[in-house]
């Protein structure tokens, strides 16, 4: 495997990527940041299919959300570094736990993992994952990201329209204490994504990965112990009750 020139003190040089005919400014940049990202390089080392892998690794490490024998849905998929994790970490190359898996693209075969291309948007993409899943599931998954359109506020609600379709998604699908992990924007209305999303789980959070980088914006929202609608308006109510008697 090739390796990064070392200047004199050991550290690797910064690679610059030479302009090219037909190449854009926007494709140079991304190509050259994709030559000098350490995760990039990690990746391939390690056999995981995209840097992505390291931002589930870490908040599995955080949260302790995979376990072993779970049953995992991820939305998003391609091309397949989440699926990798999930996989490994519930034990599905044994025979325990189940992971079904959708994109818009196609991924190249995760042994055990189901998978279906397809747009989740699409009317009939929730009932395909359910009858792919066969039962409830433990986590559910979000990666997916709309197109970037390059306007700020414009990229953050079409993102955000993605997650809170997957949240319903995950209401209807997760068995009581199940957890969702979606990625979202920043950009102001995550906090009533955040709210909504409380009303249906025990706690919910952000997490932000170290392999997330620095300057995007993207962070993560993180809602553990699910609880059906009934159970949440009872809480609720409990909850109004103490307020109340206080």
């Amino acid at each position: 495997m090739t390796t990064p020139p070392r200047g004199p003190d050991g550290r690797p040089l910064k690679v610059r990527v030479k302009t090219s005919r037909g190449r854009t400014t926007s494709s140079q940049k991304w190509l050259q940041r994709q030559l000098n990202d350490p995760y990039v390089a990690k990746a391939k080392r390690e056999g995981w299919r995209s840097r992505a892998a390291f931002k589930l690794i870490e908040m599995d490490e955080k949260a302790r959300l995979l376990k072993r024998g779970m049953r995992v849905v991820d939305l998003g998929a391609a091309p397949g570094g989440w699926s990798q994790v999930a996989a490994k970490k519930i034990g599905l190359d044994e025979g325990h736990g189940k992971i079904v898996a959708i994109d818009l693209l196609e991924i190249d075969p995760i042994p055990g993992v189901v998978f279906a291309q397809m747009d989740f948007l699409a009317p009939e993409a929730p009932e395909r994952l359910v009858a792919m899943l066969g039962g409830e599931a433990d986590l559910v998954l979000s990666d997916m990201a709309a197109n970037a359109t390059g306007h700020k506020k414009t990229d953050h609600l079409r993102i955000v329209g993605l997650v809170e379709l997957a949240a319903d998604f995950a209401r209807q699908v997760l068995a009581p204490g199940g957890a969702f992990l979606a990625k979202v924007i920043q950009g102001g209305t995550e906090g009533t994504l955040l709210a909504d999303l409380k009303r249906d789980f025990a706690q919910v959070k952000h997490i932000k990965p170290a392999a997330s980088r620095a300057d995007s914006a993207e962070l993560y929202v993180l809602a553990t112990g699910f609880r059906r609608q009934a159970e949440a308006e009872a809480d609720a109510a409990d909850d109004g009750r103490e307020s109340g008697e206080r």
